[in-house]
Formats: C-alpha cells, sequence, structure tokens
C-alpha cells in the first residue's frame, strides 16, 4: 500500500510541475484535464504526508524517552506517543477508504422503481409507505423528488411507482436501498386481526446521460394510449400515455401522468436509459470476483434486504444483521443510521480487497 501511495505522490507532484509549464496553462483544455486529475487526488495525498508527517513525530518522541528524560517530561512524551499513535491510526483508516474507487454514478440524480409484491393489496399499501418513506428522506436532504409515472390501486396503495431524486449524492446514499422489503403487521384490509407478511421490491437507477448510452431508435417502438386514472375530462379524450418498448431486450416503459405526450415519452426515455445502463452495470457485476459478489449493497433486485415488523416496532436489515426498534422514525424518512451502518459494511469488505 504505501508503494502505492508514493506513485499517487509523485504523480501529485509531477501535475503541479505540468500546471506550471507556460505552455500548458495557455492549453485550456489540457489545464482543465491535469486540474480535475490532480484534484482527484488531493486530499489522499494531504492525508498521506499527514500520516508520513505523525508517523516522524512519533518516531522522535519514542527515541526521546530512550535518552533518559526526567520522570514528568517522560510522563508528558509518553503521552504524546499514545497521542501520535492514536492519530496515526485514524489517518490510515481513513487513507485505506480514500483508496477504495469511487463509484463514477455515486453523485448522479436517480430514478426510484417501487412495485408491490406479495400480499395483494396490502404489498401496495406497503408500496405507498415506502415511496412516502424515501421522498420525506430526499427532502430532507434538499434534493428534488418527482413522480414519473405510478399505477394506484385505488385504496391509497401502489401497483407500481417511479419516480426522479435530483440532488448531488442521491445514488451514493440510495443506491443501497435496492432489494425485497418485507412488512408484517396487521393489515387495514384484514378485520380478523391476523399478522401478515407482505413484500415491495424497490430498485435504484443512476440517471443515465443520453452520452453515456446510444439507443437505436430503430430497436424502439413507441405506442401512445389514453392514460386511465386520475386527470380529469382529458385523460379519457387525449392519447396522451406513451409506451416505449426496446426490442433487442424486451424492457418496456410507459408513463402517463403528464397531461403532454411529448413529456410522457421524455420521461419514459429517462426510465429506459436508466435501465439500459443498470442492466450493464449489473453484467458487469457478474463478472467480477466472487469476492466483489459477497458485498454489501451489491443491488441484487432478488435479495431480501430490510424487515418492517409492526407489532414490535422493529426495522431489522439483514445483509448486516442490524436491529433497531424505531419503526415508525425509520418511516418517516430518518434513514441515515441504517445506511450509514450498511455503507460502512460496505466499505470494509472493498476494504478487503483493495488493500488487504
Amino acid at each position: 500500500m504505501l508503494e502505492r501511495l508514493n506513485s499517487i505522490e509523485r504523480r501529485y507532484t509531477e501535475l503541479n510541475e505540468l500546471m506550471s509549464e507556460p505552455e500548458v496553462a495557455s492549453d485550456f483544455d489540457k489545464m482543465q484535464k491535469l486540474a480535475r486529475e490532480q484534484a482527484s487526488i488531493e486530499e489522499l495525498v494531504t492525508k498521506y504526508r499527514e500520516y508520513k508527517a505523525t508517523v516522524k513525530s512519533l518516531e522522535e518522541t519514542q527515541a526521546m524517552i530512550t535518552q533518559g528524560l526526567d520522570e514528568e517530561m517522560a510522563e508528558l512524551a509518553k503521552d504524546e506517543v499514545k497521542r501520535l499513535e492514536e492519530q496515526c491510526d485514524r489517518l490510515l483508516q481513513e487513507i485505506k477508504v480514500a483508496l477504495i474507487p469511487s463509484d463514477p454514478a455515486d453523485d448522479k440524480d436517480i430514478i426510484v422503481e417501487i412495485r408491490a409484491g406479495a400480499g395483494g393489496e396490502e404489498a401496495g399499501l406497503f408500496a405507498a409507505d415506502l415511496f412516502r418513506m424515501y421522498t420525506r428522506y430526499a427532502s430532507a436532504k434538499g434534493w428534488l423528488p418527482e413522480i414519473m409515472s405510478s399505477n394506484e390501486t385505488g385504496i391509497g396503495g401502489f401497483k407500481e411507482i417511479i419516480f426522479e431524486v435530483k440532488g448531488k449524492g442521491a445514488y451514493s446514499r440510495l443506491k443501497y436501498e435496492s432489494g425485497v422489503h418485507r412488512v408484517q403487521r396487521v393489515p387495514l384490509t384484514e378485520s380478523s386481526g391476523r399478522i401478515h407478511t407482505s413484500t415491495a421490491t424497490v430498485a435504484v437507477l443512476p440517471e443515465a446521460e443520453e452520452v453515456e448510452l446510444a439507443i437505436d431508435l430503430n430497436d424502439l417502438r413507441v405506442d401512445t394510449f389514453r392514460a386511465s386514472g386520475a386527470g380529469g375530462q382529458h385523460v379519457n379524450k387525449v392519447s396522451s400515455a406513451v409506451r416505449i418498448t426496446h426490442l433487442p431486450t424486451g424492457i418496456v416503459t410507459t408513463c402517463q401522468d403528464q397531461r403532454s405526450q411529448m413529456k410522457n415519452r421524455v420521461r419514459a426515455m429517462a426510465v429506459l436509459r436508466a435501465r439500459l445502463l443498470d442492466r450493464e452495470r449489473q453484467r458487469q457485476l457478474q463478472e467480477v470476483t466472487d469476492t466483489r459478489r459477497s458485498q454489501v449493497g451489491t443491488g441484487d433486485r432478488s435479495e431480501k434486504i430490510r424487515t418492517y415488523n409492526f407489532p414490535q416496532g422493529r426495522v431489522t436489515d439483514h445483509r448486516i444483521g442490524l436491529t433497531r426498534h424505531n419503526l415508525e422514525s425509520v418511516l418517516e424518512g430518518n434513514l441515515d443510521e441504517i445506511i450509514d451502518a450498511v455503507a460502512t459494511a460496505d466499505q470494509a469488505k472493498q476494504l478487503e480487497v483493495e488493500v488487504g
């Protein structure tokens, strides 16, 4: 690891020298490229230099103790050694985390798809609970959630709801939410008071830009039809809803929530791009090592990740064995404690691969 850090530090110094050359300074594009590379490693280099300086101070202080200090000075030196050792450990851990390759999608806006699973009407109501939970979390973060497409059950639930979340870091936080969510409670639709188990699936997709995916228009079949559901007389008279089928993969996206056919088409295409990008990411995931596949938060759609138990007021994340008895707070959108714990576990597993 130290050899790798020394190499990165040398590259940082080299970049500084290159950027000071007149011919580079006069080339805007080249200057921007070098500046971006420098910025990407600056924090790591700063921490490594601080670590080396701390190690040097630690060695010097330890050497002083062996030189026969008086009792009072020796005690002070020992306290300083303890402080410096703790600082070295902290910096080394921060450096290891910084060495983990960042996910290029972390700062992207996202598209979240929630679908009712097993459990009939109760699963649809649970899907609505999850939608409310995520939109409250997004709003608390200062992100902008907006519904793209929905299919209601008629009693306040959703068979499916797709929404967009715009905001820096949205994917880095919510990517750990992909999977099967399970609820255990007495359904509103059940009069006998029995506890039922229902599920809903969540897929969190980084939004794909057009430049990332080349979609051949000849591969698309676009159908328009009259929207259904709420929306007044307009939905019965105008074929504003759009269904796009990607013929090579069979992926179908539908959008009918907007009054304009053009807006529905734009949103359906955005969902299609995100699904195609996610399909490619999942394909790449299958090609990595067994160690990598064992990571927390791989986004496996079939993985049961969390249970929400109403009788006990309990939330359990099965990936890391975390249980909390604050169900009501979690459903109000207070997800940071769970997401932080899952992200930390994911970092630990990645460290095993990256730096041993």
